[in-house]
């Protein structure tokens, strides 16, 4: 995974006296090393020197565009070819993550944050293939319309909110395929039917669609109390753009609808075997269950329901088959392509100024909480970033619900179509975090590289 740093500028409120001192060096490997010092006093300074692992860093004078050309930009050839890239911004609250990834100007393009700028570009190539399938101005069959799903959803403690469905609530869970999916609260339907929907998808067949779906999901986007400011992200957003058509929507709708006939099906199949089966066997005095030869188990009646839940059974499997040929005999291998953007929740730091802060003491205990969570959940995703990277054959991924949830992307990814970004702070008085978040990377990037020097030899 290649390595970032972004440093943001000075604040209004932050004085330029006491900025940090910080310089970088590129080195023989093409990457560069950083050293940061803080003289805080005469009496006392502080220093700290990184590895040759950071893959390009910005100075506060690079906006979005910079920053999207960079890390963005290269890597939609391989979502072009129907592949899955993604990008982190880590670091303290208030360092610039929210910029980074989404951005606070959303009509101006070299202000756009990184999921905009690939959305804006994205669309430019997507119109060109679809006029390639339109002889005399119609789409050639039905459906085949290229545009961009967006799935927006945010992690909070062990929970996942849908942003682009009213924020509900939904729950993490892995399967017995061992993939993580997120599903919503179970609906009941009439007939007995039982509808469980994943996170849902916005189809958006043109840039400002997509653009205001994102301003929709933002708003509702929660915040709190941190050790720098309080209105600080304290979850972890998660950004999924995929390429779509309309057949392959309806497709995965009719897979969800299959299940929900399935379920009170397999479900009455049970019931009827688990009867048979009961009055099948009596107790004897001793307490004993034994064959009771006045009332076999109806075998007729098992066979009967097995055979409805199997034919249900085939339904879905029939709707599954038919998604993967959509996904599969589509003309551009564009089709399924995604990008993931993840703007990570303001780390903490619980010592020195910062938590002698006014901010500090706005902060509630169940805030506190989720603040230690937080950590745990960056932790977590530093140790299977470093795992991958350095081929281990276990991959922590259940050490956290946010990296559960990551999973089936870093599987679909390679480290080389991965990237996090550092967003730092200049100000002295965070001089502590921003060190920090430069370890953190420091760690990330120097796995990253040793993998790049790997597959050199």
């Amino acid at each position: 995974m290649q390595a970032f740093v972004r440093w943001r500028p000075l604040s209004s409120s932050e004085s330029p006296n006491t900025e940090i001192e910080r310089s970088s060096t590129l080195q023989d490997n093409s990457r560069f090393s950083t050293s940061i010092v803080c003289q805080s006093s005469p009496s006392r300074d502080r220093s700290w020197n990184s590895s040759n692992c950071f893959s390009r860093i910005f100075e506060a004078s690079d906006g979005n565009r910079k920053v999207f050309e960079t890390v963005v930009e290269p890597t939609l050839p391989q979502v072009l070819s129907g592949g899955t890239c993604n990008f982190f911004a880590y670091g303290h609250s208030g360092s610039g993550k929210t910029h980074t990834i989404i951005g606070y100007d959303y009509e101006n393009p070299d202000q756009f944050g990184l999921c905009l700028a690939a959305a804006y570009s994205l669309y430019g190539t997507l119109e060109d293939l679809n006029a390639a399938q339109k002889p005399n101005g119609e789409i050639k069959k039905e459906g085949n319309m290229l545009g961009i799903g967006i799935r927006m959803y945010e992690m909070r403690k062990n929970t996942a909110f849908d942003l682009l469905n009213e924020r509900r609530e939904c729950y993490v869970r892995e399967g017995p395929d061992g993939r993580v999916h997120i599903r919503g609260e179970t609906e009941m339907l009439e007939g007995g039917k039982v509808r469980v929907r994943p996170v849902v998808t916005r189809a958006c067949w043109n840039f400002d669609d997509l653009r205001r779906e994102l301003q929709v999901g933002l708003q509702l986007r929660a915040t709190g109390s941190s050790t720098v400011h309080d209105q600080s992200s304290r979850t972890h957003a998660v950004l999924e753009l995929e390429i779509v058509t309309k057949s392959l929507l309806d497709a995965r709708d009719a897979v969800i609808e299959r299940e929900s006939e399935f379920v009170p099906v397999a479900k009455r199949a049970t019931d009827v075997y688990l009867e048979e089966s009961a009055n099948a066997y009596i107790k004897t005095p001793e307490g004993k269950y034994v064959v009771n030869p006045d009332c076999p188990p109806d075998q007729e009646r098992i066979d009967a329901a097995e055979k409805e839940k199997e034919k249900f059974e085939s339904y879905v499997k029939q709707a599954e088959a038919h998604a993967r040929e959509i996904f599969e005999s589509h003309s551009q291998k564009c089709l399924g392509g995604k990008l993931v953007f993840v703007d990570l929740a303001g780390s903490e730091y619980y010592h020195g100024k910062a938590t002698s802060s006014s901010f500090a003491a706005k902060m509630t205990p169940q805030e506190r909480q989720e603040g230690r969570q937080i950590n745990t959940d960056l932790l977590a995703l530093k140790e299977v970033i470093r795992a991958r990277a350095l081929n281990h054959t276990r991959i922590p991924f259940r050490s956290s619900p946010l990296t559960m949830v990551l999973r089936e992307h870093f599987s679909a990814s390679t480290n080389s179509q991965s990237a996090m970004i550092l967003t730092v702070s200049p100000s002295s008085e965070q001089f502590a975090a921003t060190m920090n978040t430069l370890k953190y990377g420091n760690l990330v990037g120097v796995a990253g590289g040793e993998t790049a020097t790997a597959l050199k030899k």
